[in-house]
């Protein structure tokens, strides 16, 4: 976190763009986002290409060495394909020699077919489809302007993706129409050969409307008990098959790394959220005027990264409640969202998450299997990487530890020398 001494140079940031602003095929009824009710017009409200190119410049000539770009909506892929054959063409252009560039797209799923995939597979393009669990549960809320379903032109989508072997993982976001199923959930993910999977909680509130109290679709008891029954079936005695990013991150701090999610991180993640008018923010929850940081079409990347604002949006995540000071999962969730906290009105102290008590019963009840799970994933890496890189030897004390966490071996794994 900046503290107004670091230059905005080494910064490393990451890049999250609004493509389309909030035109979309679809009106799903909880999307927090987009008002076009699935009917986005004939005119796509797309990046124009001056402030593209500026921006990607820009970000190009303070990469070093890598380049991170996200592109959602609204539904991104309505751009077009002539758009996303402009934005790879620039990245060539104005990116170093050696320069690693990570694109991602969250979509909806209905608009993919062969061209979208080949182009998709080409570049590398990490993809994000959206579905909530089966046809039935899906279609309940993830339908189009005249009220049909889109589960079986989500699938048909997801089977272009796999013809051309594209990266590609689930985005679900949890509602009173699946909250109680999710063993369900987990079986149809795993029937379906879905490897990667990530799970939201539906929070009805417009993101220009931060000022507003969030209402939430779904209550903490439920989420709880909700995350508590897939954890029984993603365990699978210790032997997990799927990916799901939540249960992910709870491993990652039992082998001793930080969490990838960025509400389960001791810091906001340093990001630039852009609109497609170029206006900038610095989180997807906080799109609002009031946390506008400038626009990328007449500021410098680093006017941006130097507004107040940004540093004062980057301190409410480490301004913890009073109860998460001392909290024995605080390792775990770090307070959570900012966004799912009730702030005072000058922002110097909030209320809990609202999922705490969600993420307490499911950490609690975790707890024992996830202990065990994780000294065995640290042995296995210990073992394997000292047989590869230390020849076999145990390392030193100071030794970085062989497990890769990038702590000393003192304070890492040393208190796992009796399993090998």
């Amino acid at each position: 976190m900046s503290n107004g001494c670091i230059t905005t140079e080494h910064r490393n940031i990451n890049v999250m763009w609004k493509t389309v602003s909030e035109d979309c095929n679809l009106a799903c009824d909880y999307c927090y986002y987009s008002t076009c009710g699935g009917k986005p017009g004939r005119k796509i409200n797309r990046i124009d290409s001056t402030i593209l190119e500026k921006f990607i410049k820009e970000y190009m000539e303070r990469s070093k060495g890598a380049a991170t770009f996200a592109w959602q909506g609204g539904e991104p892929l309505l751009a077009g394909h002539d758009f996303f054959e402009e934005v790879v063409s620039l990245q060539a252009k104005y990116a170093p020699k050696n320069t690693i560039i990570s694109n991602s797209l969250q979509t909806n799923g209905t608009l993919l077919n062969d061209k979208w995939a080949s182009f998709l597979k080409t570049y590398q393009f990490l993809v994000g489809v959206s579905l909530d669990g089966p046809k039935e549960i899906h279609d309940a809320r993830r339908v189009d302007s005249r009220g049909q379903g889109s589960f079986d032109r989500v699938m048909k989508g997801i089977g272009y993706l796999r013809r051309h072997q594209v990266d590609f993982n689930i985005l679900t976001v949890i509602h009173k129409g699946n909250v109680d199923k999710a063993a369900e959930m987990m079986r149809f993910y795993e029937s379906e050969g879905f490897a990667f999977v990530q799970f939201i909680p539906c929070m009805d509130f417009r993101a220009q409307e931060v000022n507003r109290p969030s209402v939430y679709d779904i209550t903490p008891e439920e989420y709880g008990r909700f995350l508590s029954e897939a954890f029984d079936y993603w365990y699978n005695a210790g032997e997990p098959k799927t990916s799901i990013r939540f249960f992910d991150d709870m491993l990652s701090v039992y082998v001793n790394r930080e969490a990838g999610l960025c509400v389960h991180r001791a810091a906001c993640p340093q990001t630039i959220i852009l609109e497609q008018n170029g206006d900038a923010f610095p989180c997807d929850f906080f799109i609002h005027p009031d946390w506008k940081i400038g626009n990328v079409g007449t500021d410098s990347i680093d006017e941006i990264l130097s507004h107040p604002l940004y540093d004062q949006f980057l301190k409410m995540k480490p301004t913890l409640p009073e109860p998460c000071k001392t909290c024995e999962w605080k390792k775990l969730c770090h307070g959570g969202c900012p966004r799912n906290r009730k702030w005072r009105a000058d922002r110097s102290t909030s209320e809990v998450d609202y999922f705490c008590s969600s993420y307490k019963q499911i950490y609690s009840y975790a707890n024992e299997r996830m202990k065990q799970l994780g000294d065995n994933v640290r042995a296995r890496m210990f073992q394997q990487n000292v047989d590869r890189y230390f020849k076999g030897k145990m390392p030193k004390r100071n030794d970085p530890c062989p497990c890769g966490s990038g702590k000393k071996y003192k304070q890492c794994c040393a208190d796992l020398t009796v399993v090998f």
